[in-house]
């Protein structure tokens, strides 16, 4: 996904994983996911290119719901819902 149409428009919490090389960003988004109420949106930026086919396994495995991923120069953002 990359279109800005499916972007959600508010989140509850934000994970700045830049300059982080796998698993890291993965691995502290679980922990903050973990923080979070079911239902929450994480606001994920990271810039690991392997981190889209992290996020994509964590999310069907985990139960939790990826609502929408971009990359822009080299930057890649998700949104996770927590199941």
């Amino acid at each position: 996904m990359t279109d800005a149409a499916g972007r959600p428009d508010t989140f509850d919490a934000e994970l700045d994983a830049s300059g982080l090389n796998c698993p890291l960003p993965l691995l502290k988004a679980k922990l903050e996911l973990n923080r979070l109420p079911s239902g929450a949106v994480l606001k994920v930026t990271a810039t690991d290119a392997g981190s889209q086919r992290d996020f994509r396994a964590f999310a069907r495995l985990a139960g939790h719901m990826l609502l929408h991923e971009e990359e822009q120069g080299g930057t890649y953002r998700y949104w996770l819902r927590k199941a």
